[in-house]
């Protein structure tokens, strides 16, 4: 299991669009993606450091794997 970095909201935003996640909507600080083909939804706080629990859920919910994710960054 890799260790996961301290990013931003913003920097875990970029690394999903690169695997069709795209943002259809804002609530207040927190981003909703979502990728259409193999639906799937996330919601991605947009904040200065996400803690690396958070971090590791949303990788779930996407349905990668953490060395996906890593190689997205």
């Amino acid at each position: 299991m890799s260790k996961l970095p301290r990013i931003s909201g913003r920097e875990c935003v970029k690394a999903l669009s690169k695997v069709e996640f795209y943002l259809k909507r804002q609530h207040g600080s927190h981003l909703i993606l979502r990728r259409d083909n193999s639906f799937a939804q996330v919601v991605v706080p947009n904040h200065n450091e996400l803690d690396r629990g958070t971090l590791r859920a949303i990788i779930w919910q996407a349905g990668i794997s953490v060395d996906e994710f890593m190689s997205l960054l």
